[in-house]
């Protein structure tokens, strides 16, 4: 089996080529061998990303299985997280509040309900809560594009917007007293929903088990059931009870020809880029956005002399590359986007720094320990985080649909 680095070079050389024939063919007509050379390379690139993908996968499990024996931690300084938050955080999750010295409570006890000791909710510690939003930043298509912001309450936030791309001057003749053209304004809503892991039930026998990284366990259920939720919500939320998703909230730039319910047209997408006002573009910072397997349709789209549209990725490194481009904007790929279908609104378009996420302070992690899970033999943790999104400006993102029939 070959090395994860060595697919890794494999892959940048065939990027490599194929940037290479692009440049080399310029802007003469691809026959039938030009075009066979680049598809043969594009699906070998594709296979190799697919592998890498599944050792990177392997690696990982691997790794949080030699992380479970706290004692090699222990043996090994570099890897070992034990400052005093997390330490007090992991007595708190394996031994419950009843555990905790006066001192102990007072430091990591926020809030506590007054009724139900046993079910007090306490705040993540900041180390802790750090880590947690951290992995939330690498899942998903939306944080890694659109801008953030983290306020620490979570009352009703409002942005003021004015449009005055259609407004214009105008000229005046001598003597001539000035029109008016008062400017509209409006406002656009960025409010925080709650947002939950569901209730996470754990076996006492792992709690009891110190060879168990009880942390590691609880903060990727977490990661995973919240990070999908939230994904889930910047791309296509309702705005009711949910963020209001960027597909959501923009506006249709291209529908596809009758017959285009699963396909995409080279003059599709020019004409989706052009939808987006100039005045976006000139930034440099629009991209598109896409479900992988929509990305899987557009790779193999071809431009009127024949030659292909997508640019793989080689320059910036072995490992990272720099993003795939289409017709000279980068591509994100986001898989909570509709994969190709009738009516399906499957690409997106433009400048997703106007889409602004919103996270409220203070992760809240509740344990439960009474007779509903005590008589099964467990302790339920459940975690609560709030957060909205919302597109500022809903001229700087435009999508394409499919065609109905």
């Amino acid at each position: 089996m070959k090395s994860i680095q060595a697919l890794r070079e494999e892959r940048q050389q065939l990027a490599k080529e194929a940037r290479n024939q692009l440049e080399q063919k310029g802007d003469r007509v691809w026959s039938k061998d030009d075009q066979t050379a680049f598809d043969t390379r594009a699906d070998k690139i594709e296979a190799l990303e697919s592998e890498i993908t599944a050792l990177e996968r392997l690696m990982k499990f691997e790794i949080e299985d030699q992380n479970r024996d706290v004692e090699n931690f222990r043996r090994n300084p570099d890897n070992r997280a034990e400052n005093k938050a997390r330490a007090l955080f992991e007595k708190l999750l394996r031994d419950g509040p009843q555990a905790l010295t006066r001192e102990e409570h007072a430091e990591i006890r926020n809030t506590m309900s007054t009724t139900t000791p046993s079910q007090g909710g306490y705040t993540v510690q900041s180390d802790v809560a750090k880590e947690l939003i951290d992995a939330l930043k690498l899942y998903g298509g939306m944080r890694g594009v659109a801008s953030s912001i983290t306020t620490a309450q979570g009352n009703p936030l409002s942005y003021p917007t004015s449009d005055g791309t259609s407004e214009t001057g105008e000229w005046v003749p001598e003597n001539t007293q000035a029109s008016s053209a008062d400017p509209s304004f409006g406002t656009v809503g960025l409010n925080a929903f709650k947002a939950s892991s569901k209730i996470i039930t754990i076996p006492m026998e792992l709690l009891q088990d110190s060879s168990i990284d009880i942390i590691a366990m609880v903060n990727k259920r977490i990661r995973d059931r919240i990070g999908r939720t939230m994904n889930q919500g910047f791309t296509t939320g309702s705005g009711t009870g949910q963020p209001t998703g960027f597909v959501t909230a923009s506006s249709v730039g291209k529908v596809g020809a009758t017959g285009q319910t699963v396909t995409v047209l080279y003059e599709d997408l020019v004409d989706l880029q052009e939808s987006i006002d100039q005045a976006y573009q000139d930034a440099g910072t629009c991209r598109f956005m896409m479900h992988q397997q929509t990305r899987k349709v557009v790779r193999k789209i071809k431009d009127t002399a024949g030659r292909p549209i997508w640019a793989e990725s080689y320059e910036a490194g072995i490992k990272t590359g720099t993003p795939a481009q289409l017709l000279g904007s980068d591509v994100a790929i986001n898989n909570d986007m509709a994969q190709p279908a009738a009516n399906a609104k499957t690409i997106g378009f433009g400048d997703f720094s106007n889409y602004t996420i919103r996270d409220v302070l203070d992760i809240l992690l509740f344990r439960f320990e009474d007779s509903a899970f005590a008589s099964k033999g467990q302790v339920g943790f459940l975690a609560w985080s709030r957060a909205g999104g919302n597109l500022l400006d809903a001229n700087s993102i435009k999508l394409y649909q499919q065609s109905a029939t």
